[in-house]
């Protein structure tokens, strides 16, 4: 009897459980970001100081509770040479943020770039995308009206996804509460596709 209540309770109030990869070149800000949705959304939770962040050598995780799901965030290295181990967590994703220093003029394409070969795989086919023009905070650094023409020059390699391209500033938390509430319904949508993990787990 236990066993049946026991389980009926973690059917009620286990929340569906998706991973979300955010991906950018290396001092794009994706740790400050990460950091910024952890203090957004999680009650207590006290933010690393962002003189004290890093750049990324392997992976960061985070998971927020979001509109009745959970977000589990991975946070991978945007070194060049790290760029190699992101394909190994594709097929795993549900959703991917993409984050452009917006303040870095001089790498923009390259991020372009890296941008194109990330959608150019087959495992991220379909997977919703959330593209942020971070570092809005930063006086004279481009808008969205700059950056998305740039990286809907091979829109043909997008395909048929949900796509948004957001301004924000993840040192202030400015634009992070509307990006997370649309990645969370177009991951909802795209449920049928990529079913929650915990779905999955109980095949």
């Amino acid at each position: 009897m236990y066993t049946l209540l026991h389980g009926f309770y973690k059917y009620v109030v286990q929340k569906d459980e998706y991973f979300v990869l955010i991906l950018g070149l290396d001092n794009a800000g994706k740790t400050t970001y990460l950091e910024a949705t952890k203090t957004k959304y999680t009650k207590k939770y006290k933010a690393m100081n962002p003189s004290r962040i890093t750049t990324t050598v392997g992976l960061n995780i985070g998971k927020i509770d979001v509109d009745g799901v959970r977000l589990n965030f991975w946070d991978l290295g945007g070194q060049q040479e790290l760029q190699s181990l992101w394909d190994k967590y594709y097929a795993e994703c549900h959703a991917v943020i993409y984050i452009v220093d917006s303040s870095d003029r001089e790498r923009v394409s390259e991020s372009k770039e890296t941008f194109d070969r990330m959608i150019a795989s087959e495992h991220l086919s379909g997977v919703p995308l959330l593209v942020l023009a971070n570092k809005q905070d930063i006086p004279d650094c481009m808008g969205v009206h700059t950056v998305k023409p740039i990286f809907n020059q091979n829109a043909h390699l997008i395909g048929a996804r949900d796509i948004m391209l957001m301004a924000t500033s993840a040192l202030t938390g400015d634009g992070v509460d509307e990006g997370i509430r649309w990645l969370v319904d177009c991951i909802k949508r795209n449920s049928l596709e990529r079913p929650p993990r915990n779905h999955e787990d109980n095949l």
